[in-house]
């Protein structure tokens, strides 16, 4: 079972160049539900993959400047060690229940898609807390404070699920700081490389990644958001990001087994694609007419 790695990081890695973020949080569930994998292991491939995956990322939008390093740094001294606290924990699981360790941990992975994903549906529809600005921003210390609290917060959940890293970072920062779009992307992807490094070293030393199935999905998911990030200004955005919130948290009630899970799935499903064509409609009417491609 080679190419079908490979054919998924493919299809993350195309979802994360067309989103710019949240993409790659499909990665754990699709381990999960369809290769099998027992979820310790399968969030520890995710991160390590997401390490090198999102690296590539962050070198570019370093040198297109559109990082803010302050914030940057005070995020990462609260996420850093939190997400080793995270690693920490899912190890703890893990010795704690034995063979029911899969049942625990996808029930926590499962809640985790689930705030994920509704996390991913609010920052599409959700209105700015902050005006975005061009000028420069200086952190006062009340930034400082929100940066390492996010930071902490996101850095355990990153580490004990591997879910947030591209939703809950970003959604605070849309929503308190003055950044433009360009930069609350910028600074979140390279925010989430560094963090999953650190997580992802951590969980390939306890042993819960498998270097093959990584290797196998980074063939596919390199040149997949290479090659989708040059069309993302032809791909309806807002309906695709509320697709993936809609899809993210549909994975995360199959994993909790909700009682009535085989029909809450598909029924959320089908409100995603509902709310997905009212983000388009929604696009079109504030540009005045039908979408037009340039």
């Amino acid at each position: 079972m080679t190419w079908q790695f490979t054919l998924t990081g493919l299809l993350i890695g195309a979802l994360v160049g067309l989103t710019g973020m949240g993409g790659g949080s499909l990665m754990t569930p699709i381990l999960i539900l369809f290769f099998g994998f027992k979820p310790t292991l399968a969030v520890g491939t995710d991160i390590l993959h997401g390490a090198v995956f999102k690296s590539f990322g962050a070198v570019r939008h370093r040198k297109l400047g559109t990082v803010h390093a302050r914030i940057t740094f005070w995020m990462f001294l609260g996420s850093a060690p939190m997400s080793l606290v995270g690693v920490e924990v899912a190890t703890w699981i893990e010795n704690q229940y034995g063979s029911g360790v899969g049942d625990a941990m996808a029930k926590v992975i499962g809640a985790a898609l689930i705030l994920g994903g509704l996390g991913f549906l609010a920052k599409t529809f959700v209105k700015r807390g902050a005006q975005p600005s061009d000028a420069p921003f200086l952190l006062a210390n009340r930034d400082r404070v929100i940066c390492v609290a996010l930071g902490a917060s996101g850095g355990f959940i990153v580490g004990l699920t591997s879910v947030g890293s591209g939703t809950f970072f970003g959604l605070v920062m849309l929503l308190v700081f003055p950044l433009t779009a360009a930069k609350i992307v910028g600074t979140d992807i390279f925010h989430a490389a560094a963090l999953l490094w650190v997580a992802g070293i951590s969980h390939l030393v306890h042993g819960n990644v498998d270097v093959g199935a990584m290797a196998w999905l980074l063939l596919g998911s390199i040149p997949g958001v290479l090659l989708a990030s040059k069309f993302t200004v032809r791909v309806p955005e807002g309906a695709l990001r509320v697709s993936l919130g809609a899809v993210l948290t549909a994975s995360g009630v199959r994993l909790l087994e909700l009682p009535g899970y085989e029909l809450i799935v598909p029924a959320v499903l089908a409100a995603g694609a509902v709310l997905a064509i009212l983000a388009e409609v929604r696009r079109i009417q504030a540009r005045g007419g039908p979408a037009t491609e340039h």
